[in-house]
């Protein structure tokens, strides 16, 4: 039987004529299956359902997402996150490489109550000062790069910040796998951040993200946040860096939405 399968021009050139016909004349494709965005079952014989493909550095995985979660399309990923998908359990990988003295951006998520309502929102804070390329300045130019990328200061958190569009998050199986800025000479997207190995996130920041279909992402410079254990902590942390002025924000489309 027929499915209701959307495959992509990208998904299609990667698997071939031959095997994108036979999934949509259901020779391959699952009836039920989890959605790779929000793990909820879906059924390819009753609703429209994106094909996804996740390739690595020498392995490539087929998934299925509901289309109002992902568009069809093709997700490059490093090997381990790939294996890791594949295994469904993801151990601790080594940690990211970074050049001396050069400074990490630090991810995390948590919900942010603005005008009574939750917002699945990333809080990204460096992990040391992050200086304008070129310049030999020693201070922090963070804010100032990110004000001029589109971000707002915020200098309450009582309303949502507005769209940056171009930028948007990229959630797929599940897990978060980057923030993309707009590619130069609007390119395809570039990772502005990506994870090294695919960040679990909650089931109600999920389940949030896919109600707004949109996250809010806070950045503040070193020293502002800092790694908070519980979310009242660290809405404690962004009130107070937005009081100081040390704040930015922007709300982000999920990826493909």
């Amino acid at each position: 039987m027929p499915r209701m399968l959307d495959v992509s021009d990208d998904v299609r050139a990667e698997i071939g004529d031959e095997e994108a016909d036979r999934l949509l004349a259901g020779e391959n494709a699952p009836g039920s299956y989890d959605c790779t965005s929000c793990r909820t079952p879906g059924d390819s014989e009753q609703e429209r359902t994106s094909t996804v493909l996740f390739i690595g550095d020498e392995t490539a995985v087929l998934a299925f997402a509901h289309a109002t979660c992902l568009p069809s399309q093709v997700v490059q990923v490093t090997e381990e996150q790939l294996q890791g998908a594949v295994r469904s359990i993801h151990p601790d990988g080594p940690p990211a490489e970074s050049a001396p003295e050069q400074a990490v951006l630090g991810v995390t998520s948590g919900l942010v109550l603005i005008n009574g309502e939750l917002h699945p929102a990333l809080v990204v804070e460096p992990t040391g000062p992050i200086v304008r390329p070129g310049s030999t300045d020693i201070g922090d130019d963070f804010l100032p790069l990110l004000i001029e990328q589109g971000f707002m200061p915020a200098t309450e958190l009582n309303s949502v910040p507005p769209v940056l569009h171009g930028w948007s998050v990229l959630l797929a199986m599940g897990q978060l796998h980057a923030v993309l800025q707009p590619g130069t000479g609007g390119g395809s997207p570039v990772a502005w951040w990506q994870a090294h190995q695919a960040l679990q996130v909650t089931e109600s920041w999920r389940a949030a993200a896919n109600k707004h279909q949109q996250v809010l992402l806070f950045a503040a410079p070193v020293g502002s946040i800092g790694r908070q254990p519980r979310e009242d902590l660290l809405r404690d942390a962004l009130d107070k860096a937005a009081a100081n002025g040390k704040l930015v924000a922007a709300a982000m489309p999920l990826a493909g939405t």
